[in-house]
């Protein structure tokens, strides 16, 4: 966040009798007069204040709280994370094991005296490849605060849980402010001990005397952990259930666990909530819901570009309807991504976001991405572009009539309308608000695009549904013809017939008259 001071822009005199000691005292009763007032212009000319002070004096403690609750106030939950990024849990578990496993790679050679640890060693090295277990990251990181909560405030893990709650780490968050309750109510306890009873009797009589207000600033701050570890809790809670029903299999159990936390009252993390769409488009691709998984696709990518989960989902179910350009585009895309972290030689983004995928996996990852990519251009040379297919697209089966076509593009549009594209932003807690209009824009973009896709999909199966009409209409005008030149001939030929033999009838008669044939014969008796 550029921020520019009035103040410290013109240059200031420095008199021989002001020390650096002074200097920074008087920057630091600045700062502390203008966060005081809580405005947003106040606080950011309070922090250039605090990084000129910082600038004297690097490690200067009451300079560097001042500097993160400033920018915790305005909404720099990355710069917060940046500047204590030694004091995150998971990155500390990080360095361990990478530590850990450095030792491994280059072993000493044991002496005698160690030659009784090997035992130990040998558990040691089992214990180390567990999965991740939040309760034993917990242990270990607690042991390290335990020991350096003496020598620094425990405001450290204050400002940082808040921040790595805004940034989608609740595992981290939780952690951290859970510590800072411990660390503030034994500092509370260790305050009691060191009272003796006078104290105690002239703070009753002051209270008797003059009946004061409590600190609501500790009570209110208190509180605020308080709710923030339980909504933390809960979305913690929800998640692990949802999970656990897509590893089971059972995707629509999954899908509503994942609906609630996404479609809540209560606004949810940036990076929490990319977790959650891309996990729930994962349970859409397992039971064939092929548009809502673009879609949370889509979602999960506006607000992270860089999420590499996201887009091999959605080039592998754009491949699976035969969509090869889209899914081309994608693995592109992937590609590019791939080469720029082997560029840097680091994954995209700062140092302790989390990520699907290892470094070290790269390379492979790269080495058949690149096949993959050479065979879809292979498909897409030889004409294989427009076989699309769009009854999977939509969720109907060949052959389908014409009101579940229209019911289902009803619900479809309805539900994926470019419109409404950026309406889940509302609920996003995002990590720094000048991201918004990208988000934004990203979201209609991809939403538009699958718009598209579906309405395409919609024509092409409703002029598959009126040719197989056209078909079967044809096919009985000509069933109805055959049947017609059947009857017909032996209704003539039956008249026919019956017309000569009258005819042969009469002229019989006529000459019997002539005759005279027709005379009564007698009878004889």
């Amino acid at each position: 966040m550029a921020i520019t001071s009035p103040r410290l822009n013109a240059p200031v005199k420095k008199y021989w009798w002001l020390t650096k000691r002074k200097i920074v005292k008087r920057y630091m009763k600045e700062a502390r007069s203008l966060m005081a007032t809580q405005e947003e212009n106040e606080i950011a000319l309070a922090l250039s204040f605090v990084n000129a002070a910082l600038a004297i004096y690097p490690r200067y403690e009451e300079a560097i709280e001042l500097k993160a609750w400033s920018l915790l106030h305005l909404r720099c939950f990355r710069e917060v994370a940046d500047m204590l990024q030694d004091y995150i849990p998971s990155m500390k578990m990080a360095n361990m094991e990478l530590d850990f496993v450095s030792s491994d790679c280059y072993p000493q050679t044991p002496s005698r005296e160690g030659l009784d640890l090997l035992s130990s060693y040998e558990v040691q090295r089992v214990q180390s490849f567990r999965c991740f277990s939040v309760s034993e990251l917990k242990k270990k990181v607690m042991a390290r605060f335990r020991k350096s909560c003496q020598k620094e405030g425990y405001w450290r893990y204050l400002v940082l849980g808040k921040a790595c709650f805004h940034l989608g780490l609740l595992e981290d968050a939780m952690i951290l402010l859970q510590t800072c309750k411990r660390l503030a109510s034994a500092a509370l306890r260790r305050e009691s001990i060191c009272l003796s009873d006078d104290s105690f009797l002239v703070s009753t009589i002051d209270t008797n005397s003059q009946p004061s207000t409590p600190p609501r600033t500790l009570l209110t701050e208190t509180e605020s952990i308080t709710h923030l570890l339980t909504h933390i809790k809960f979305l913690l809670r929800r998640c692990a259930s949802a999970l656990a029903a897509l590893n089971a299999g059972l995707y629509s159990e999954a899908i509503r666990h994942f609906s609630k936390l996404l479609d809540g009252r209560r606004s949810a993390p940036q990076g929490f909530l990319t977790e959650c769409y891309m996990h729930r488009a994962n349970a859409y691709h397992y039971s064939g819901r092929i548009v809502e998984c673009i879609s949370d696709c889509n979602r999960a990518l506006a607000l992270d570009p860089t999420c590499i989960q996201a887009l091999e989902t959605r080039a592998t179910i754009l491949e699976t309807i035969r969509c090869y350009t889209d899914s081309l585009h994608d693995l592109e895309h992937l590609k590019l991504l791939y080469n720029t972290i082997l560029r840097d030689r680091k994954l995209p983004g700062p140092v302790w976001k989390r990520h699907n995928v290892r470094y070290r996996e790269i390379p492979g990852k790269l080495c058949i991405l690149s096949v993959k990519i050479q065979k879809l251009k292979k498909r897409v040379a030889s004409g294989e572009v427009g076989n699309v297919d769009y009854y999977a697209l939509i969720g109907l089966v060949k052959g389908c009539s014409r009101s579940k076509l229209e019911r289902a593009y009803l619900l479809l549009s309805l539900k994926h309308k470019p419109d409404k594209a950026s309406n889940f932003i509302d609920k996003c807690d995002l990590a720094d608000e000048r991201d918004f209009e990208s988000i934004k824009d990203r979201a209609k973009m991809s939403a538009l695009l699958l718009y598209r896709l579906i309405q395409k999909g919609y024509a092409n199966v409703m002029q598959a549904i009126e040719d197989e009409e056209g078909e079967e209409n044809e096919k009985i005008l000509v069933e109805n013809n055959t049947k017609c030149l059947i009857s017909s001939p032996s209704n003539v030929d039956q008249s026919m017939f019956q017309g000569l033999f009258c005819r042969d009838l009469s002229v019989v008669g006529d000459l019997i008259s002539q005759v005279g044939l027709n005379r009564p014969i007698p009878l004889f008796q």
